[in-house]
């Protein structure tokens, strides 16, 4: 009987550590599962997000947080022909803030570094100013933003995110290098074809 009880108390205990284990195990793997599902919803955010975003930089108005270089300007001394001339070139600007916008909103959401995130949203945030100036700006000469914004929105963000994804980080913050470094040589050869009288687009694309 001593015997047999003994093995009882081993069988006993065996079992209580195989359902500890077995607790245990699912325990972890509800944990695992969780993570996963938060992931899955952080990246459906994420995409939400930049959707609501892109979204916005194509169709929405826009409100510079700062002064309009241009505001209080007087712009009834151009020409028709330079008035035409100064929309089409701002419309050129415009295309290329909103591309801006594309660019940083897919390499924020390409990376896994939370701070080179940080970063690119600021860089997004300040370059709002600058699509809310451009865009105040065709109003005045009654021009209107390129028609085709969305499709070059579509593809600036289909090129920045694969540089992102596929290059990494370094890949990525050397495409904005280089890409910004296009944007002022392209923004140079704008200040010289603008027209001399038109101070108003000079003092938006200075900035």
């Amino acid at each position: 009987f001593q015997f047999c009880d003994g093995q009882a108390k081993q069988l006993a205990i065996r079992c209580d550590e195989a359902h500890f284990l077995k607790d245990d195990t699912l325990m972890n793997t509800s944990l695992v599962n969780t993570q996963r599902s938060l992931s899955h919803l952080n990246t459906a955010d994420a995409w939400i997000s930049t959707l609501d975003n892109a979204l916005r930089t194509v169709f929405a108005k826009h409100r510079a947080k700062r002064p309009d270089p241009a505001q209080g300007m007087n712009t009834l001394t151009l020409s028709e022909a330079e008035r035409k001339e100064a929309g089409a070139l701002m419309r050129v600007n415009h295309v290329g803030e909103v591309c801006a916008q594309a660019l940083y909103a897919s390499q924020a959401l390409a990376t896994r570094d939370p701070v080179l995130r940080a970063h690119f949203q600021d860089a997004s945030d300040e370059e709002t100013d600058h699509l809310a100036w451009t865009e105040s700006r065709l109003e005045d000469l009654g021009a209107h933003p390129s028609w085709l914004n969305p499709l070059w929105y579509a593809g600036a963000f289909g090129i920045g995110y694969v540089a992102g994804k596929l290059g990494g980080d370094a890949a990525s913050l050397g495409f904005v290098v280089e890409t910004e470094r296009q944007v002022e040589a392209h923004l140079h050869e704008h200040m010289q074809r603008l027209p001399k009288a038109d101070l108003a687009s000079h003092a938006v694309v200075a900035r």
